[in-house]
């Protein structure tokens, strides 16, 4: 039997985040934003999309609970339906609907229990307001995207960021194989501000200074709202970095033995880079050292080290961390430059310093980390003061601050005391 072809026109003028998310090809992807970006549609269109794609298969729209799913998720898709005369049929009773163009059917679910999840294959899912779902129910529909006749397995989902849950750490900090997420920018809905050229002027009136930028800006924020590093932004202070080999190696140590952390990085002009970071649990020094030579040595000529005062106290083998350090590269034929204070700088002074480095007042940045210093990220993105006081919190995640530390100590060695153009010293 000869197949049909249906061809639908759809009113849809993407917004440049929306259509990067519908062009992914990736098995799982998530589109991030804030108020106003347009996940609704992007879920809406994507839905359409993979039904028709999927001729005759099974599908499911997820949202966290069933007055959700009924008032804002579906009544959105049937408004995009209705709009592009789409021919459907809604089965209420069944909590379903049919698109009767290509057979295709789509399951609609509330997700609050969700090991009613187990059953059918699906071609393709998505989820509304992700961070608002269990994990278990992403992992149940992940579980379920096995139908051997679809032509293009596909799980999406949509989101306001929500902390640094299990959706960030899924879909943005430690995204797997497979993944991919668009982080929409706040101010890109043009169709929106045409309507309403004063919608976040209105929303910044109303909310605070975190939850706008949570709600309006789509930032990953803490939930505390208490952050040491609160300059640091991923647009901003992430980007792939590459070792210049005509520029001397800068390595940053905080001699703790569980974990054993240091960061090698660069300066260029005012700027700089980290470049990589080296984190070993119950480790010692030499270990340290071993795991720089495996990384850096064809290139480490000559090297620059920095780190926390403490280190030059006796080991009980006599020597200290850096005389340790120093031995290791005399060894390897390595110039190495202790630049080392007596005493270390207050704290205040040297996480302020760190700030002005992540993004000044003008809104510039001189200070850029390499994706894959992920536990220095996580350290910008959550290391806290304590509740109602100007102390670090050490004690929350024993992962946490000492890279941050460690590139507090390099930076206050090489950048203290300097402002104006050109980084030119203020007499």
């Amino acid at each position: 039997m000869e197949q049909l072809t249906c061809e639908r026109r759809i009113s849809y003028s993407p917004l440049p985040s929306q259509k990067k998310f519908h062009l992914s090809a990736a098995r799982f992807k998530g589109f991030s934003g804030p108020i106003g970006s347009g996940k609704s549609q992007a879920l809406c269109q994507e839905a359409i999309r993979l039904s028709y794609l999927n001729p005759g298969r099974t599908g499911l729209i997820g949202a966290p609970t069933y007055p959700m799913l009924r008032d804002s998720t579906l009544a959105a898709l049937i408004e995009t339906l209705t709009e592009n005369n789409i021919p459907h049929e809604v089965n209420r009773a069944e909590n379903q609907l049919v698109m009767k163009d290509t057979g295709s059917k789509i399951l609609l679910r509330s997700l609050d229990d969700f090991e009613r999840l187990r059953g059918t294959n699906l071609a393709w899912f998505g989820v509304d307001e992700l961070t608002y779902v269990p994990e278990g129910a992403w992992l149940r529909l992940e579980g379920r995207l096995r139908d051997p006749k679809a032509a293009r397995h596909c799980g999406f989902a949509v989101w306001t960021p929500k902390g640094f849950d299990w959706v960030y750490r899924k879909f943005v900090a430690n995204r797997t194989q497979g993944y991919e997420t668009v982080l929409a920018k706040p101010f890109e809905n043009r169709h929106l501000l045409d309507r309403l050229p004063d919608f976040y002027d209105r929303l910044k009136s109303s909310y605070d200074e975190n939850f706008f930028r949570q709600e309006v800006l789509g930032d990953y924020l803490n939930a505390r709202g208490n952050l040491v590093y609160s300059a640091f932004s991923r647009e901003m202070n992430v980007a792939e970095e590459r070792l210049n080999p005509e520029l001397p190696l800068i390595w940053a140590l905080d001699f703790n033995v569980d974990p054993m952390s240091s960061l090698v990085a660069q300066r260029s002009g005012d700027q700089i880079r980290v470049l990589d970071e080296i984190v070993l649990r119950r480790a010692r020094t030499e270990d340290a050292c071993l795991e720089f030579e495996k990384r850096f040595g064809r290139t480490a000529q000559t090297v620059t080290i920095y780190g926390d005062a403490s280190g030059q106290k006796m080991q009980t083998t006599g020597s200290t961390d850096y005389d340790i350090v120093r031995d290791f590269c005399n060894t390897r034929n390595i110039k190495a430059t202790m630049r080392v204070p007596s005493a270390n700088p207050r704290v205040r002074d040297r996480i302020a310093l760190v700030n002005s480095r992540l993004r000044n007042a003008s809104g510039e940045a001189t200070l850029f980390v390499d994706p894959k210093c992920k536990e220095l990220i996580a350290d910008f993105e959550q290391v806290c003061y304590r509740e109602d006081s100007l102390e670090v919190d050490k004690e929350k995640d024993r992962m946490r601050t000492h890279l941050s530390d460690a590139l507090g100590y390099l930076i206050w060695q090489e950048c203290r005391g300097t402002a104006g153009e050109k980084g030119n010293r203020l007499l």
